[in-house]
């Protein structure tokens, strides 16, 4: 009698999860705890094992398919042998929970292989709402042996550069998509020939040419200890971590150079190489150009993050009465203190900026004037004003203008601010920031000074309510109380601000609170908590 397979619970909270990969086919005849299927959920990579043995006789979803956690997975003719199970049973609560399957934590078990397979590698989910992607370059080519976890695209968000590693190891059949097209979310990127496995233990240790385990992301906490970066735990495949044994490295050094820090191969070969020196690939830039017909001119398309800036601009300039307010503010004093504290911090390995600074006296101002920490809702209705004080700083990266936010700076002290400025900036440079670092800024510093600007007009980040830009320092000659002409720092600062929610005489007081910060700085350490 055929009878359905129910999928049990598969973590905390969690009501449904996509249907990866199918590891049996219709007919196919399985034992009780052989993997049947791979599916994932917003926290992790699970297998579902077979609760026992039989005979495969309907998949109710194809790969890609979103499954209900209760609902039926697959129907199967259980074997007659197997009284100790109640086969009539669909009570929900007979099933056992499954829990995910931490690829470096499992213990070893021998693998049985079959016959070569050909598969589409499916582009998974790439970012919240990401649907899409442009391919910037192609990291192998048709016809190459590649490693589980090895590099094999890079594409192009809306946010940020993504590398897409492989799931094992094999032979790139086919490319699905040339240089400069739009690959689809969901849909096969590429196709791989690998060894399918037939029969593998949950808690098997997979070989190079063998299917993974499936694995779980766990972040990794970076700290230093004696002088080298350490992670708590490396997030690293256990073919990676083969190679790190192999080569005598301690993969908690490697910097990963993947999504959320995961260690490559080519990372632990890099860092053995470079004799344990900390080292990060990042993939270069590569645009696409076409040509013109009169050979004279080139048209490129306007993608990610370029696309995304002028979207956003264009909804921020059309909706939101922007209006200008500039002033210059002295910076000698507080130049005078980083000078002199620069050195001291140099040796913790922070690097003290003068952006820290402007950020710490910002948030101090917002506690006096919680208007400018607000924003309206898309009919300018409504009024959200936010506790937390995420500003903005907008970076000049190789794919575009990217705008990541220092969170919560009313709890920071500046050592923790410069830190966080040091990390965003870093990732912003290399377009590799995360989608957290880029969501939920409350008001935002562009510093056009940096490239030599002195005054601006910006364009605020919808939906916030203001925006400043600040010009770079200039020696000039400014009379003192004595009516003596005395060489001073002074760098020009351009506000923009949303006329529908803040006045010219609120905006004015608050960069007369803060100027009064950045002049004085003993005030702005005095306000400080």
């Amino acid at each position: 009698m055929s009878i359905d397979f129910i999928l049990p619970d598969i973590g905390e909270g969690i009501v449904e999860c996509e249907l990866v990969e199918w590891l049996v086919n219709e007919g196919d005849r399985i034992e009780e705890d052989q993997p049947v299927a791979d599916v994932m959920t917003d926290k992790a990579l699970v297998q579902i094992p077979a609760m026992y043995s039989g005979v495969v006789d309907k998949l109710y979803y194809k790969q890609g398919d979103i499954a209900k956690v209760h609902s039926p997975l697959f129907a199967m003719t259980q074997e007659a042998d197997d009284s100790n199970v109640n086969a009539g049973s669909d009570n929900i609560s007979d099933v056992p929970a499954i829990e995910p399957v931490i690829a470096s934590d499992v213990a070893t078990s021998p693998l049985t292989l079959s016959s070569s397979h050909v598969e589409d590698f499916i582009l998974p989910d790439i970012g919240e709402g990401i649907v899409e992607c442009e391919i910037v370059e192609w990291l192998v080519n048709e016809g190459d042996i590649i490693e589980e976890d090895q590099a094999v695209v890079d594409v192009m968000t809306d946010k940020a550069l993504v590398q897409i590693p492989a799931k094992y190891a094999g032979k790139v059949v086919k490319l699905h998509y040339g240089k400069g097209d739009i690959a689809k979310v969901h849909s096969p990127l590429f196709a791989i020939e690998h060894q399918e496995s037939v029969g593998a233990a949950i808690g098997s240790e997979p070989t190079a040419d063998a299917k993974p385990a499936a694995k779980v992301d766990n972040t990794s906490v970076a700290s230093a200890a004696n002088g080298k970066v350490t992670q708590g735990k490396a997030l690293a495949s256990p073919a990676v971590r083969r190679v790190a044994r192999e080569m005598s490295v301690d993969i908690q050094l490697v910097q990963g150079s993947g999504p959320k820090g995961r260690v490559f191969k080519q990372d632990v070969v890099k860092f053995a190489q470079s004799g344990g020196e900390v080292t990060a690939s990042v993939a270069a830039e590569s645009q696409e150009s076409f040509s013109g017909k009169n050979g004279n001119t080139r048209v490129e398309p306007i993608r990610g993050v370029k696309a995304a800036m002028a979207r956003a601009m264009t909804a921020s300039v059309t909706t939101i009465p922007h209006f200008t307010y500039c002033e210059e503010i002295d910076l000698t004093d507080l130049i005078a203190l980083r000078k002199s504290v620069k050195d001291e911090y140099a040796r913790q390995d922070i690097k003290l900026t003068m952006m820290p600074f402007f950020i710490k006296a910002m948030s101090l101002a917002l506690k006096e004037f919680p208007l400018m920490n607000t924003q309206p809702n898309d009919d300018c209705t409504e009024l959200t004003y936010f506790d937390d004080h995420n500003i903005g700083m907008a970076v000049d990266s190789k794919i575009g203008l990217l705008v990541p936010n220092v969170k919560q700076v009313q709890s920071k002290s500046i050592v923790d601010v410069a830190k966080e400025v040091t990390r965003l900036t870093k990732d912003a440079r290399e377009g590799r920031v995360s989608s957290s670092d880029l969501k939920g800024g409350t008001i935002s510093i562009s510093n056009i000074g940096a490239l030599g600007g002195t005054v601006a007009t910006p364009i605020i980040n919808k939906p916030e309510v203001a925006i400043v830009a600040l010009g770079k320092v200039q020696t000039l000659p400014r009379f003192d109380s004595n009516g003596d002409v005395q060489a001073r720092s002074i760098m020009q600062v351009s506000w923009s601000g949303d006329h529908r929610i803040i006045d010219g005489g609120t905006i004015a007081r608050f960069n007369n609170l803060w100027k009064s910060f950045l002049e004085n700085p003993n005030l702005m350490l005095m306000h400080m908590s």
